[in-house]
This record gives C-alpha cells, sequence and structure tokens, in this order.
C-alpha cells in the first residue's frame, strides 16, 4: 500500500522559520523550528535582515524537520510557502541581493516632494487626500531607496517580497502568488493583479512593471524544486511548488473562515481581525481588502500594527520574575503570565489601554500614540498586562463593527489563531469582550495549515476549496462569554474606550507638534 502524501509547507514568520508536514486531513506529521534573528539595525528604527539568510534558515528547519519525524522526504507530493508580509528584497539581473531585505517592522521614511504627477495630485488635493496618500508615499520603501541609495536602485532588476524571493529560490522563476502582494506596491486590489499603466500608484514610486514577478493565483503551479533546492529542503526529487498566500491570509484559510459571518482574529506580532467576501469591501474607506489564500476572495481586514507585540514588550520590561520562576519550573512562561491575568478582576479595576504603540495611516492616523489611563494606588505589574490584552481586545472589537458596517454582514462567531491564542485567559477575555464564542482552532500552526490546503487543492489531493477546508480544519477548544464579565466590558467599551482617541487625538497632534514624534 503506498504512503499517505504528504505536503511541506514553509511558514516564514517574524520570529521563526517553520518548515510542516500536513497529510490530507489537516494533522501535522513533522514539525522543523528554526528561531530566527528578525531584523539587524544599521540606524534608529531600521529593521533589516540579508535575504540568504531566510533561505539558510530554512534549509536548516528542513534538516530539523527530516531529524525528528517518522515521515520520509519521499511521502512529500508538493511543497508550498507562506511568509511575512511587507518585507522587501532588491536583486540584480542575476538574481543576486543587492542590499539586506527591508523588513516590514522598519520605520524609516522616504522624502515627499510635491504632489503625485498628473491631474492625481489636483484629484487627492480636492479629495483631502492628500495626507494620506503622502503617508503611503514616506513608507514606499522603493522610495527610499531610490532616494538614498541610488547606485542600488539603478542596479535593481527585481524587486520582491520574501515570497516571491523564496519562491525563486525554489523554482528559479520570478513568479509570486496573488495572496501575498500586502506592501507598498503598485498592486490592483480589486483586481488581483498589477495596477494598469494609468494607474496613479506608478507615479507614487519608481518601480518598473519589468521589476516585478509573474503573479499567480493560490492554488496554481508556481514551478518546480531546482535540485539546489531539492538538496536544500532534503526532498529525493523535484516536486512542484504551488502558490499559497501570506501568513496572514493562510491563517484565515487554516482556521476555516471561508465567509463573511465569521470573524477570523490574528494574535500575532500584528494583531488583526479579518472576513472573507466575495464582494470588494473596504473595512475602512479607502484602505483595500487585501487578496485572501481563497482565490477571487477579499480578506476585509482591520490590523493593529503592534498588536502581540505589546505582550513580548510587557515580558521583556517587566516579566523577568516569571521568566525566571517558569525556567527553575520546568514550566513555560506563558502560564505564569495567565496566572497574572486571573489575579486581576475583569475591567482591570479602571486602566484602560488604548493600543496604537505604531501609527497608521487613517484610522488611527500618523499622530497616534498609544495611553493608559485610570492608575491609582492599587495597580500592579498584574493589571498593566491584563489592560494590554482587554485593550488589544477592545481595538479589535472596534474593528469588527467597522468591517460589519461596510460589509453588511453580522460576524456571529470568531476563530482566534496566532501565539496569543494558546493563552486560555486571552481566549476566555476575547469571548467576554465581543460577547461572541471564540473558537482555537485545532492546530497552532494554522499559516502553514492554510498553504498546505492551497496545495492540497493545487496538487488535486483535494477537488476544491470547499472540499480542502471541510477535510483539513475543524475546532478545537471553544470560550463563551460570561455575562456578568461581557455587561462590564460593554460599559467600558462604549462609555470609554470609544471615547478615548477622539478626545486624545488633539493631544496626540500637540505632541506630534512639539516633539516631531511619531513622524
Amino acid at each position: 500500500m503506498p504512503a499517505e502524501p504528504l505536503i511541506l509547507a514553509i511558514d516564514n514568520g517574524t520570529q521563526s522559520v517553520r518548515a510542516l508536514l500536513f497529510d490530507t486531513r489537516g494533522n501535522l506529521v513533522g514539525k522543523g523550528k528554526q528561531e530566527i534573528e528578525p531584523y539587524f539595525s544599521r540606524e534608529p528604527g531600521w529593521a533589516e535582515q540579508h535575504p540568504e539568510y531566510f533561505w539558510e534558515q530554512l534549509g536548516e528547519a528542513c534538516k530539523l524537520l527530516w531529524d525528528t519525524t517518522e515521515a520520509t522526504p519521499d511521502q512529500v507530493a508538493g511543497v508550498t510557502v507562506t511568509t511575512q508580509r511587507g518585507t522587501v528584497i532588491n536583486l540584480d539581473e542575476n538574481g543576486h541581493p543587492l542590499r539586506p531585505a527591508i523588513i516590514w517592522l522598519d520605520q524609516r521614511h522616504a522624502k515627499v516632494e510635491g504632489p503625485v504627477k498628473g491631474p492625481w495630485g489636483w484629484l487627492f488635493k480636492l479629495a483631502r487626500l492628500e495626507d494620506t496618500i503622502n503617508r503611503v508615499r514616506e513608507k514606499t520603501q522603493a522610495n527610499w531607496i531610490a532616494q538614498n541609495e541610488p547606485e542600488i536602485w539603478a542596479k535593481t532588476r527585481h524587486f520582491l517580497l520574501l515570497s516571491g524571493y523564496l519562491n525563486y529560490r525554489l523554482t528559479g522563476d520570478f513568479k509570486d502568488s496573488t495572496g501575498s502582494q500586502v506592501g507598498y506596491l503598485p498592486f490592483d486590489y480589486k483586481k488581483h493583479r498589477w495596477a494598469g499603466r494609468r494607474d496613479f500608484k506608478w507615479q507614487t514610486m519608481p518601480v518598473e512593471p519589468s521589476m516585478l514577478p509573474e503573479l499567480v493565483a493560490p492554488g496554481e503551479t508556481l514551478g518546480h524544486l531546482t535540485d539546489e533546492a531539492r538538496k536544500h529542503l532534503g526532498l529525493t526529487k523535484s516536486l512542484p511548488v504551488i502558490a499559497a498566500a501570506s501568513d496572514k491570509a493562510c491563517e484565515i484559510l487554516g482556521s476555516g473562515g471561508l465567509t463573511p459571518d465569521i470573524g477570523c482574529m490574528s494574535y500575532g506580532t500584528t494583531a488583526t481581525i479579518n472576513t472573507t467576501s466575495q464582494r470588494y469591501v473596504e473595512p475602512i474607506r479607502l484602505m483595500p481588502p487585501y487578496p485572501t489564500a481563497l482565490p477571487s476572495h477579499y480578506s476585509t481586514e482591520v490590523m493593529i500594527y503592534r498588536g502581540f507585540w505589546m505582550v513580548s514588550w510587557f515580558k521583556r520590561e517587566f516579566g523577568l520574575r516569571e521568566q525566571k520562576i517558569a525556567e527553575e519550573r520546568g514550566i513555560e512562561p506563558e502560564a505564569l503570565f495567565d496566572e497574572l491575568v486571573k489575579a486581576v478582576p475583569p475591567g482591570s479595576m479602571g486602566l484602560m489601554l488604548q493600543p496604537y504603540w505604531s501609527p497608521g495611516v487613517r484610522q488611527p492616523g500618523p499622530e497616534a500614540k498609544g495611553s493608559i489611563i485610570g492608575f491609582g494606588d492599587v495597580h500592579t505589574r498584574s493589571h498593566i498586562y491584563r489592560a494590554i490584552l482587554e485593550g488589544l481586545a477592545y481595538a479589535l472589537r472596534e474593528g469588527k463593527e467597522k468591517i460589519e458596517k461596510r460589509s453588511g454582514v453580522k460576524i456571529r462567531k470568531l476563530r482566534v489563531a496566532g501565539g496569543g491564542s494558546q493563552s486560555d485567559a486571552a481566549m476566555q477575555l476575547t469571548a467576554d469582550v465581543f460577547g461572541l464564542p471564540a473558537e482555537r482552532p485545532h492546530t497552532y500552526e494554522t499559516s502553514g495549515l492554510g498553504a498546505a490546503i492551497d496545495a492540497a487543492v493545487g496538487l488535486g489531493l483535494h477537488p476544491d476549496f470547499d472540499t480542502a477546508v471541510a477535510n483539513m480544519t475543524r475546532v478545537g477548544d471553544v470560550f463563551h462569554p460570561n455575562e456578568e464579565t461581557r455587561a462590564l466590558y460593554q460599559q467600558l467599551y462604549s462609555e470609554v474606550y470609544l471615547k478615548m482617541y477622539p478626545q486624545l487625538q488633539p493631544l496626540y497632534r500637540k505632541i506630534r507638534e512639539i516633539t516631531g514624534y511619531p513622524r
């Protein structure tokens, strides 16, 4: 009897690269996890990493996989890749990196000189969109490189996202998935293709069409493994490489979120809430829905940029005690941090946090800053930690309501993935703040699973996406709201949280005016 076919999904996140083996029922058969250095900084606020480093660490993750699983390389039917979003790489005419990759966390800004060329400048001025467009121009990495490293930009023949770079290293072809195109690139989010030549995006950056990869839809074949790539992954033969999508998009698919009434939340470095729709719906006006891991569908996403990064920040700045105790007991520190949450009553005894630790483009705006109000002598580290989790949940609930208003569809249940979803305390708190059941997918590796679903359909292991999702995803633990706690959170959310940003916004603007920060 032939061995069951397996899918090798490479998940290159911000903190680690994972080589994952899934079967056709969505079971995780093997895993190789290689922790990575997210970035290095040559200047304050910069975040860069060498492209070759990602490729090397991918190989190390595969070595760990084959050293720790009973599955064998000959069982693998195909390979697929999902990666962090918005990380860009410059290659020369021979496909060699010209500079370190600029990581999505990078905070440098390009100079904006004058309005957008042609009639677009007048149109944006009339529509009062100049500030928004200029903010995008500032954050476009290609603009910064062309301005500050013109010799590098002059040699750039290929300008790729990390997904496109890894797919190139795997196949030798400059191809990428439409589902991975989230970043400051001339992409048409409505038609899921590169923008037409008359689109204003070409006027906001120096990118040329010839620099961009050919795009294919999730589930389609990007190419086949080169001999070098096959050896690097520890495989025995050349196999098809199937297009997946970005890590957030794959998380949604791996959580089984196929319809607009399921709110898929990611408790990762960036915290998001998404729904999947066949309609083009902007969750915030002029902020496009992103492409999904499901072909021809849209993801109505609201993002909290520093999301569960704030939890990591708290642990680094205030959680040394728990980390030391956990090491002594031989347990995970997260278990002790859950105890911190449970030691504090819902509402954190009046401590309220607004989680805008990074500014936004429109909502919140470029002046936004984080804030904590309501301090008293009763408050401890534990109250701050719970207030962080509550503030993130409030912000994502506000995002949910924006999505519902724009789409006309009520969200009736939540699926929560990402590192933060492993905390029972965070899951219960989420159910209470939203007043909805919060469901945890059956596997922690939801982004890898979503990529594997794309591959399963592309390889013909399942006939279509509905069948693949039905067979490969399922719900694990479910957390139901506590009515008394839900009522408390409802009052705090509607009477305090929703009023914080409008009332603090003028002060944020004044801080920016006086200090120049945030830029």
